[in-house]
């Protein structure tokens, strides 16, 4: 067996930006630049007592024994290549990046590996050209020990790391602009954490998710407050993170918390506001009420954050926040266990989901919230390729139009039959009437931007879209589909580069989430980066357990290769499992467009107008598509789906 050390040490990783196209362009150059950097780093490297691990490439491996020796030596090699520099030609400029962290090691004759080695060089490319990044690890050993500031740039997740690094950045001398302190959080950015369950009944469990959630939603009703959406408030569900933490990953000045405990018809709720600045409680409050005050409690909760925070509740809003939806405890029970199941966005959650909403509606015909749910049941489940999406666009219509006639103040409702119009009936006006109705009455519905951003883009209004996606974003920055549709803004735009860095980013964050792998393919096409996009497609394929999928895909990107043959074995092989696995015959006909097939492409275009593939909505700007879009089949699809003018209603 080879002797193997494991040992505490400062891991510095360091790369030249821009070596890559330079090596392509000027082999020559690049290797006379590579050697200047070498000797302008390795005198450093021995003056503060770095051990030279091995160089690869442009880069260099190093390890330290104290992290301060790290982050000085660091200091110097970036202060040694400014000076380099001021008297070379442009073309012989050395840049570095510098990432640095501390962490446990493995010694094996000499080299080193482990997690210390995987973070530095992950947050090596964080740093600016000329720049270094450290993680909290090694700020926490020099902080108050070197000069030049340090400042946090928050959580960041790194491929292959399971929890997120926080990572600080160096400020340089000659930075024009030196990183200035973190700026105060506004305090009426709120985030309500999941409130703790402590019924000794496991299965009560829903009421806690429940009640976060229609706190969530009490709250994003008030205009003068900033309320981040559920998706990134549950990530910290049974998280052990300081509440000063929190706040700074998700940039809230104040948070909510507490928990609730039920005992038989009684529950117990106890709620604090804190300032994430101090972590002072700025309010706390204990509620003993029977069960049927459940919706009493989170409008009292409501009312009171929002006095606490001196916000001056308008007319509607008191009157929304204190309207009671259903007048049964039990209608409203079960549709809290309805939207626990929705949010988990399977087939088989949404349809337990459909289960509990109908039991609550039955229980209260007038139940405005329950049709909502079957509402925004049926969309999902037709949007995303889950059940045939005609029949369900119908009944996403119809349990939406019933929710509003009920109650005509329901954002969801709205938002639900925006895209209904949207992606089904295809009335461009009434959709963005809806949509715009729905963030008026919730400002801060996060899924109401993202929709109505992605409805924009439709449009070719791609500015706009992008206004609503940062919108979005903000209001839920760590929604992975949100941060998918900010890499679709870039794909519309053909800003391809920046779409796969998005897309990537959110692989990154989950590596098992199918979406990001499927929606960078023909990014990574247009880029010429086929075996990415190969990958990509067989690992959606493995994920979703959809193998027709991954072999349309495959086809769409031998297309795009040159490779005919195989590019139709592919797609043939793949038509097997339509409809069984609800294949797009938009993407069909993209792909056999692709592959220069365009009357087989445009029977799979129309199948896909028949069918009512969501997807189609996106003709207009789709790329894919550039080179038929003077074709007589384009543009009567174009004026069927009324693409450039409102189209009627399909009903």
């Amino acid at each position: 067996m080879p002797h193997v050390e494991r040992r505490l040490a400062a891991i510095m990783f360091t790369d030249m930006v821009g070596y890559t196209a330079l090596a392509h362009s000027n082999e020559s150059l690049s290797l006379a630049v590579v050697e200047a950097q070498r000797n302008l780093v390795r005198p450093i490297l021995r003056r503060h007592r770095g051990r030279e691990v091995k160089t690869m490439g442009d880069a260099f491996l190093v390890e330290f024994s104290s992290a301060l020796a790290a982050v000085k030596c660091a200091y110097d090699i970036q202060r040694a290549a400014r000076e380099y520099n001021i008297a070379q030609p442009e073309e012989r400029t050395i840049s570095l990046r510098i990432g640095i962290h501390l962490g446990d090691v493995v010694d094996s004759k000499g080299d080193i590996s482990g997690d210390a080695v995987n973070v530095a060089s992950r947050v090596e490319p964080l740093a600016d050209a000329g720049g270094v990044c450290l993680t909290r690890q090694v700020y926490d050993q020099v902080v108050n020990k070197v000069e030049l500031p340090l400042t946090s740039v928050g959580p960041k997740s790194l491929k292959n790391i399971r929890a997120p690094v926080e990572v600080f950045r160096m400020a340089m001398p000659w930075d024009e602009q030196p990183v200035s302190a973190e700026p105060e959080r506004e305090k009426r950015r709120i985030a309500v954490l999941p409130l703790t369950n402590l019924s000794s009944d496991r299965a009560d469990e829903y009421l806690a998710d429940g009640m976060t959630e229609e706190l969530i939603t009490s709250l994003s009703g008030v205009r003068e407050l900033t309320v981040l959406a559920r998706t990134s408030s549950m990530r910290y569900k049974g998280s052990q993170k300081g509440i000063s933490e929190i706040g700074r990953e998700l940039n809230v000045g104040s948070l909510v918390e507490g928990s609730v405990r039920k005992a038989g018809s009684r529950v117990r709720v106890t709620v604090q506001l804190i300032d994430t600045e101090n972590e002072g409680h700025i309010w706390a409050q204990n509620y003993d009420r029977q069960l049927d005050d459940l919706f009493a409690i989170q409008s009292e909760i409501a009312e009171s954050v929002a006095a606490e925070l001196r916000v001056k509740l308008v007319g509607a809003e008191k009157k929304r926040l204190e309207k009671n939806p259903t007048a049964s405890p039990q209608a409203y029970t079960l549709y809290l266990k309805a939207r626990l199941f929705w949010n988990e966005r399977s087939l088989e959650s949404i349809q337990k989901a459909i289960t509990y909403f109908k039991q609550a509606i039955k229980l209260d015909p007038r139940f405005a919230l329950g049709y909502s749910g079957l509402a925004d049941c049926h969309q999902i489940m037709a949007h995303n390729g889950l059940a045939e999406p005609g029949p369900n666009y119908e009944k996403a219509r119809e349990y939406a139009e019933k929710a509003l006639e009920l109650d005509n103040d329901l954002a969801e409702a709205h938002a639900a039959l925006g895209g209904v119009n949207c992606n089904f009936a295809h009335d461009w006006k009434a959709a963005e009437r809806e949509y715009k109705r729905a963030i008026e009455l919730k400002p801060s519905y996060a899924s109401a931007h993202q929709w109505y951003s992605i409805f924009l883009a439709m449009q070719g209004r791609l500015d706009e879209a992008g206004s609503e996606i940062k919108k979005a974003l903000e209001l839920d920055p760590l929604s992975l589909i949100i941060n998918i549709n900010v890499g679709d803004k870039y794909y519309y735009a053909k800003e391809y580069g920046k779409a796969i860095e998005q897309y990537r980013s959110v692989m990154e964050m989950d590596e098992s989430f199918s979406v990001a792998y499927m929606s960078a393919i023909p990014s990574y096409v247009r880029e010429g980066m086929f075996e990415e996009a190969l990958s990509a497609a067989r690992r959606f394929a493995k994920l979703t357990k959809r193998p027709s999928w991954g072999k349309m895909y495959a086809g769409y990107v031998f297309a795009a290769m040159g490779k005919a043959d195989e590019a139709r074995r592919s797609l043939k092989e793949a038509q097997k499992g339509y409809p069984r696995e609800n294949l797009s015959p938009y993407f069909m006909g993209c792909s056999y467009i692709q592959l220069g097939d365009i009357d087989e492409g445009f029977r799979w275009l129309q199948i896909a107008y028949d069918k009512n593939d969501s997807n189609l909505s996106t003709l207009g700007i789709d790329s894919e598509l550039d080179g038929v879009r003077g074709d007589p089949r384009f543009v009567a699809l174009m004026k069927k789906l009324g693409l450039g003018k409102p189209a009627r209603s399909r009903r």
